[in-house]
């Protein structure tokens, strides 16, 4: 005989109503995750026990996503529905489901900086786990980009620093060279504009041998005198010298 219908009431006894809790509740999250996998569906499922502790399984990473598609898509309907809502009534809703958002991402920042724990499960932890690594290899990935550009940067100013120097250090090789070859020009044009001093050209010296001339004044020749000057003793001693070459140097 198959079973009949079973009448459900709440269980009385405590322990039995823990224990089918237990139970109910894994199978219910196990369908849960069935059906995600199966149908390709969005499941998001939220129970609270009896002492206020939550249980929850989304087929996303997280939950938010989930209940803000839901606020959105009741939001829409009810206005679907009632056409006649007040825009005070709009805000109200609009007021609360950002209000749930807000406390879903506060609550989630809460726990990616390591607090509030306690109530998640060790799945919930291993997807908080997941997505801090996944953050952190973000930021290391972004990190190292940057250190790459950095030093590609650096490189390539140290090669344009490189091309100035090799420039500049021609460019003195050039003036060094350029200011040697002016100064042997000018060292070869400074003899050929002075007179050459050679023996042809050397002013003529008077030998030793010369007698030297002690030439006397002159005297004038009166106009009653008819007879020769007579010579100095000078000129006697001068080497027979004519008289009018005696004159002339004595005149000047």
């Amino acid at each position: 005989m198959g079973r009949g219908p079973v009448q459900l009431r709440r269980i009385e006894n405590k322990i039995n109503r823990q224990v089918t809790f237990s139970k109910r509740r894994n199978g219910l999250l196990k369908k849960a995750n069935e059906i995600s996998v199966l149908c390709d569906a969005e499941v998001a499922l939220i129970v609270f026990s009896t002492k206020g502790k939550l249980y929850e399984y989304s087929s996303h990473a997280s939950m938010e996503g989930i209940l803000e598609r839901y606020q959105r898509c009741s939001f829409e309907e009810r206005e679907v529905l009632d056409p006649s809502t007040e825009d005070q009534a709009n805000w109200g809703d609009e007021y609360g489901r950002l209000k749930s958002k807000l406390d879903a991402l506060q609550k989630s920042q809460r726990q990616l900086l390591g607090e509030q724990l306690d109530p998640l499960t060790i799945k919930e932890l291993q997807q908080l786990e997941h997505q801090l690594d996944s953050s952190l290899k973000h930021i290391r990935s972004r990190k190292n980009q940057l250190m790459f550009d950095s030093i590609s940067e650096l490189q390539k100013k140290e090669k344009s620093l490189t091309d100035q120097n090799g420039v500049l250090q021609k460019l003195m090789v050039a003036e060094k060279e350029k200011s040697n070859a002016l100064m042997i020009t000018h060292l070869w044009e400074q003899p050929s504009g002075a007179s050459p001093s050679s023996p042809s050209q050397s002013p003529a010296t008077v030998p030793d041998s010369m007698p030297i001339l002690n030439i006397g004044p002159c005297q004038p020749r009166g106009a009653d005198e008819e007879s020769e000057l007579e010579p100095s003793p000078a000129q006697v001693n001068s080497g027979k010298l004519p008289p009018w070459m005696l004159c002339t140097a004595s005149n000047r």
